[in-house]
């Protein structure tokens, strides 16, 4: 058995500058905070309107009852909004600031856009920091921008698609928060029979403690156009609740094709309740690729609506939960038409008292006519107190649908353990080297760079995990 050796440092993730802000919203939500997010941004009207809606909603709203418990998150402790500096969006690396610049060369976003990358966008805290697409995609007619500037200049564009039909705003109390304070993100657009072979990226850095970080990533893909969107996300450690309460809507029109991938590495201060969701046309495809750790609590279930006859979804994910960690994870595949097909696999890894969990959903609606739909959960315990639960919820009101559910729990093998070691290899590398097998059905579906890094996150978790 072969295994590449990855040099782990720690630093490049809880690294953190020193903060420098020149607006800092007051903690808590208020109007008043709403009105200067708007007004900061220089957003039209009708913007505005929204986000003070999405408030009357969220202080009407209950914190959902279910799932992991939030009493220790404290709405009224988070900062909702801080802008680190006064400079406009950068274009160039070198017109970053520079502990800001720095910050994003430890994790390698520079050099990856370099090698592999059709454009990135950087966000730092509040504010997106770098933009830039390689201009053979502009030329095309892509779009890729910053979501702050693209309801300026694509005004009806974001009207129309903007938590309106995918994500309303009124879908659960942290859309509604969302919706009221987000701030920076991703705007994609792929025109007609445009095909981005190339990935684009963008990076999410929390900073500062006590902040909550509320991008927005609005993609469309139109007719018969594909794309393969990448999203990283970090933050240092810190002993103060940080939020991140993001929303991702994709829109894969006819014949379309689009691929969302995610590496979440939040610290483990940070709650993340972050809402996904597509809604996929005719003969379309959406993928998912999350890699979910880090968090002390994290809630996500990216969903998709198979809107039209023969769209297809996949959804692939990993959760790894540690000491003090609650990661409940899943995934929601709903089947309006007819001849649609989904496929969900999700696997978890909990130590030293992690709880993993998957919470899904599948349902295929009355009329949705020879549906397939295939779920896997395989669930790996390191140790003897961690624990993993598997709620799945399937609601099937056709009968000519054709679902299959396999849900497994296990552990390390010894056996395999004492194999390896005989080989002269030690038993945490052992240990590392049999969870790199079982997470290798996720890291076969990222680009060779991304691979390396979730490998490297699984390992950073492994440490001193003997015992």
């Amino acid at each position: 058995m072969s295994r590449q050796l990855i040099q782990i440092n720690r630093e490049m993730f809880d690294h953190k500058n020193k903060e420098r802000f020149v607006v800092k919203a007051p903690e808590g939500i208020t109007e008043e905070v709403v009105r200067m997010i708007s007004k900061k941004k220089n957003e039209p009207e009708w913007m505005l309107q929204k986000r003070l809606r999405a408030l009357h909603l969220f202080n009407e709203m209950p914190l959902p009852t279910w799932g992991p418990s939030l009493a220790k998150l404290n709405l009224n402790k988070i900062t909702y909004y801080a802008q680190t500096d006064e400079k406009a969006e950068a274009n160039s690396w070198e017109d970053v600031p520079e502990d800001i610049r720095k910050t994003f060369e430890k994790l390698g976003i520079p050099e990856a856009e370099r090698k592999s990358l059709s454009g990135v966008g950087a966000q730092y805290d509040s504010e997106v920091v770098y933009h830039n697409l390689k201009k053979q995609w502009g030329e095309k007619g892509v779009i890729f921008e910053n979501m702050d500037i693209a309801v300026k200049k694509y005004p009806e564009l974001v009207k129309k698609y903007f938590m309106t039909n995918c994500v309303p705003m009124g879908d659960h109390k942290f859309a509604a928060l969302h919706a009221a304070v987000w701030s920076g993100g991703t705007f994609i657009y792929i025109p007609k029979d445009v095909k981005v072979e190339i990935p684009l990226q963008a990076y999410f850095r929390m900073n500062a403690a006590g902040l909550g970080q509320f991008e927005h990533t609005l993609i469309i893909v139109d007719k018969n156009a594909e794309v393969s969107y990448i999203e990283g996300c970090s933050a240092p450690y810190y002993t103060k609740n940080n939020l991140h309460a993001g929303c991702v809507e994709i829109y894969v029109m006819e014949n379309a094709r689009a691929r969302y991938s995610s590496i979440e590495n939040w610290s483990k201060n940070t709650y993340n309740l972050n809402t996904k969701r597509a809604i996929v046309n005719k003969n379309a495809t959406m993928e998912w690729v999350n890699g979910n750790m880090g968090s002390n609590i994290t809630m996500l279930y990216p969903c998709t609506v198979l809107r039209g006859e023969y769209a297809r979804a996949d959804f692939t994910g990993i959760a790894f939960a540690g000491k003090n960690q609650n990661q409940d994870t899943g995934c929601k595949m709903i089947h309006l038409a007819e001849n649609t097909s989904s496929t969900i696999k999700s696997k978890s890894i909990s130590k030293d008292g992690g709880i993993t969990t998957y919470r899904g959903l599948l349902k295929i609606i009355k009329g949705a006519k020879n549906v397939n739909s295939s779920i896997r959960c395989d669930a790996l315990l390191l140790d003897d107190i961690s624990k993993t639960n598997t709620i799945p919820r399937i609601s099937v009101k056709e009968n000519t649908a054709d679902v299959v559910h396999e849900a497994t729990v296990g552990r390390i093998d010894e056996e395999s353990i004492f194999y390896l070691m005989s080989r002269g290899i030690s038993e945490e590398e052992a240990r590392k080297m049999i969870v790199s097998g079982f997470i290798e059905p996720i890291t076969k579906q990222l680009p060779g760079e991304y691979a390396i890094e979730l490998n490297r996150l699984i390992e950073l978790e492994m440490e001193d995990s003997i015992g």
